[in-house]
């Protein structure tokens, strides 16, 4: 039927183009007998006389009508105007035409924008001084418009037979087929894990028996599923929270499970490991030499170890063999545990327990002493005991100082001493602190120096900011030869951003402090010159107590320093704080 219908529609468009251009040809014999021509040749207005005509000729028999000399030239048109078309001379149509014949031809036209038919023939009225073409021309829509109407026809015929026969096939299958195709539907969908799936229908017959036992089968599996995933989300949660790092190699040496926490330790990511061998750990070479020990021996091992990579790391290694119930070997489960920090801790506790005793042991013993002394008579000298006495009350003070120190650094470490932000204008800030440590710099004939612009403010613990700049510049009083500088420089970083921060820059001609002391004089007791560090008063925890405030400001501190040439602290505190 498809075939039939575009064999008659290419007939029926050949037939009626056919129709058109023989009805067009008379149109031009008739034009040819009774249309009044006027010469071409010293006839200037030639041109405007054809065209007008051609537009009438074009309202009477609805056909562009065109004028054309024997040269190619457009003397007259009905749509376009002349001196703008281009010579006709070797167009189809006209080449085609004589006298006795009319040539034609299909095209798109440019001017009209659409496929056109153009008609012509020769026409010679020597009588009335013509001598050239006439052609018409026809849009093919009124072609195409009976084209279309055929395949609406053909095409209506088609879907209501494709429907009839779809019908009927629909019926035939549904009590065949359908219920084969369901339990085939829910039989893929089980193999493809979704266990919900069911067999929807009940019968008597082997199909139904074929459904029921899809059912089972898949309730079967959606309960044997659900206790494996039930088990496996248990055992993924715990390797995932465990504090500790677990690596399991099986008995062919391949790595066959690791946990957050290993991959951590171990710098590594699970996919660069799973189902490799454990060699590929040789960057961890302690650990890769443990491992080694292990299967080889096949026997529980542990062992503590540094470890490099990049930085220091104390890591606690443990090896179990895993054997089945039959004795077969199955592999071996390491534990890792990353102690640094413990260990840290604990050196870090051993310090200070041994430091403060012996910070408390100085003072106490030159209190004894000198009290003893007293005591026992042996200073006769008025003087020489007022010296004594100003002694055990220098060590007392220093001994108080040191105690204060310890009190306040310990509720600072455990968040007891919570911050009250204020708005803080800076310039009234400093020149307070300047006001007291004036005296102090004076002694020495230091010079003291900010540029903090009035309005310039802060966001902050007032108190605790004025005790971190007081520790800092008096720090930098103590270690500044007579006759040095300090100064107070500050900087705005992101401004306008919820960024904003101010920098701080205290800066001192002192000393200056080694290289090597550098990343330790903010902890606890650690003195760069100890024996100066005593003269002056010092309790060690200062730069201690000022890192802790800093950072309950949400801010950090950093130092540059050169020995001989002086120290500069650089802190970077927020503007403003998010109180919520």
């Amino acid at each position: 039927m498809l075939a039939a219908g575009i064999s008659m529609a290419l007939v029926f468009k050949d037939s009626h183009i056919h129709a058109l251009e023989e009805n067009m040809g008379r149109e031009i014999n008739l034009l040819e007998n009774t249309f009044p021509f006027e010469p071409l040749d010293g006839n200037p207005g030639a041109s405007e006389y054809y065209t007008a005509k051609a537009k009438e000729l074009e309202e009477l028999i609805n056909s562009r009508v065109t004028f054309i000399s024997l040269d190619g030239k457009v003397i007259g048109d009905s749509e376009a105007i002349t001196s703008e078309m281009d010579n006709h001379l070797n167009r189809e149509e006209i080449i085609s035409a004589t006298e006795d014949k009319v040539g034609s031809a299909i095209r798109y036209s440019e001017t009209m924008r659409e496929d056109m038919l153009y008609v012509a023939r020769k026409v010679s009225v020597s009588d009335q001084g013509y001598d050239g073409y006439i052609r018409l021309s026809m849009s093919l829509a009124i072609a195409s418009e009976g084209l279309n109407r055929g395949w609406l026809l053909m095409i209506g015929g088609l879907v209501v037979l494709f429907l009839a026969a779809t019908l009927l096939s629909y019926r035939m299958a549904k009590g065949l087929t359908k219920p084969l195709e369901h339990i085939t539907r829910v039989a893929n969908k089980i193999s493809k894990f979704d266990y919900d799936a069911r067999v929807g229908f009940s019968r008597k017959d082997e199909i139904g028996q074929l459904g029921e036992a899809i059912n089972g089968m898949a309730d079967s599996l959606q309960q044997q599923l659900k206790r494996i995933r039930d088990n496996e989300s248990l055992m993924q949660s715990v390797l995932t929270n465990i504090t500790g790092g677990i690596v399991m190699v099986d008995s062919d040496g391949q790595i066959a499970l690791i946990n957050r926490e290993a991959e951590r330790i171990l710098r590594m990511k699970e996919n660069l490991l799973l189902g490799k061998p454990y060699h590929v750990l040789k960057r961890n070479f302690e650990f890769t030499k443990f491992m080694e020990e292990g299967m080889e021996h096949k026997v529980r091992v542990h062992e503590e170890r540094n470890v490099y990579d990049p930085e220091n790391k104390i890591l606690h290694f443990d090896g179990v063999p895993m054997f089945e119930n039959d004795g077969s070997y199955r592999g071996m489960l390491f534990l890792l545990h990353d102690v640094t920090s413990i260990r840290r801790l604990e050196v870090m506790r051993s310090e200070f327990v041994a430091n403060v005793s012996h910070e408390l042991k100085t003072p106490i013993a030159a209190v004894k002493g000198f009290a003893e002394t007293l005591l026992a008579g042996g200073v006769k000298d008025e003087e020489t005991a007022r010296s004594f006495l100003q002694i055990i009350y220098d060590e007392g003070d220093r001994l108080n100082r040191l105690i204060g120190d310890i009190l306040e650094l310990s509720k600072i470490e455990s968040k007891r001493a919570p911050l009250e932000y204020a708005p803080i204008q800076l310039k009234e800030l400093f020149d307070s602190i300047f006001e007291v440590l004036q005296s102090a710099a004076d002694k020495k004939s230091i010079v003291l120096h900010h540029g903090i612009p009035e309005h310039m403010f802060i966001e902050g613990d007032e108190d605790r900011l004025r005790q971190i700049f007081m520790n800092l510049l008096s720090n930098a009083i103590n270690y500044t030869p007579d006759g040095g500088r300090v100064k107070v420089e500050t900087q705005i970083k992101h401004e306008g951003s919820e960024e904003e921060k101010i920098k701080f820059i205290i800066s001192d001609t002192g000393i200056g402090i080694p290289k090597k002391d550098l990343p330790r004089i903010f902890e606890r007791f650690y003195r760069v010159d100890k024996a100066r560090s005593r003269n002056s008063g010092g309790t060690g925890l200062g730069l201690s107590i000022v890192k802790h405030l800093v950072e309950l400001h949400h801010g950090t501190i950093t130092v540059e320093s050169k020995v001989g040439e002086g120290s500069s602290f650089i802190l970077e505190l927020p503007f403003m704080h998010n109180l919520e």
